[in-house]
């Protein structure tokens, strides 16, 4: 269910004129691909593999900050820079070779996202996942030709929660801050839809469910994408 009202400032009768969706944990369950090539990383460094659920806890900011955690076992770690190194190039090979064995799209994606794009909607995806691996991804999981753009962790300088590639994603859509949303699973999206002046709607099926979206400016809290649309009063896709 949507939790808590939406504010009068973003209610609308119609949908926005854009929307920006986050990747892994909004749109797509990436995590199984992720483990698979993290323990391949970890193999080569002679390091032992991890579980499926710490992955989960790691993911969000980038693969390479994903490869520092995995190699140190902390959020906040930091592993040796040829270390690193060496781990990211296997995670990125292994990784492009096979980004979609096990990725799912989560209940509701595909019909949502159809729907809003049948409506006029222009969709963009704004990601830190390195942007070699994200139309590859879409493309399997059937919504390659979905998204007018899409925003990497390597299309601008800065990764959310800055909110530059969120206004890089509005520029190449053309589209005010205003008349759009930003769909995500964590505080990373909430903090830069945030500072970019652009309403944030967040999901909680995703991989930061403990945080507390409405404290960090959330309009609304999905448990289900489908709940979209019924925010700008259309009905939810069946």
């Amino acid at each position: 269910m949507t939790t808590g009202p939406v504010s009068s400032r973003h209610a609308r009768a119609c949908p926005p004129d854009a929307v920006l969706f986050d990747l892994d944990g909004t749109l797509v369950d990436s995590v199984p691909d992720l483990t698979r090539c993290v323990n391949a990383a970890l193999a080569h460094a002679g390091q032992p593999a991890v579980t499926q659920a710490q992955v989960r806890g790691w993911v969000g900011n980038g693969a390479s900050r994903l490869l520092h955690r995995a190699l140190t076992g902390r959020r906040d770690g930091h592993a040796p820079a040829a270390e690193h190194t060496a781990a990211l190039a296997v995670f990125n090979a292994h990784y492009a070779a096979d980004p979609c064995r096990d990725s799912r799209l989560y209940p509701g994606v595909l019909e949502t996202v159809t729907g809003l794009r049948r409506a006029g909607v222009l969709l963009a995806v704004v990601t830190n996942k390195p942007s070699q691996f994200v139309a590859p991804l879409l493309d399997k999981l059937g919504l390659g030709d979905t998204f007018a753009c899409h925003v990497g962790g390597d299309s601008t300088p800065r990764l959310k929660p800055d909110p530059l590639p969120v206004r890089h994603a509005l520029g190449l859509v053309e589209c005010a801050a205003d008349r759009a949303f930003l769909v995500g699973d964590s505080h990373v999206d909430m903090m830069a839809g945030r500072a970019a002046g652009v309403a944030t709607v967040a999901v909680t099926y995703g991989y930061d469910p403990a945080c507390d979206f409405r404290a960090l400016g959330a309009v609304a809290v999905l448990d289900r994408l489908t709940q979209l649309p019924t925010l700008w009063g259309v009905a939810a896709p069946v």
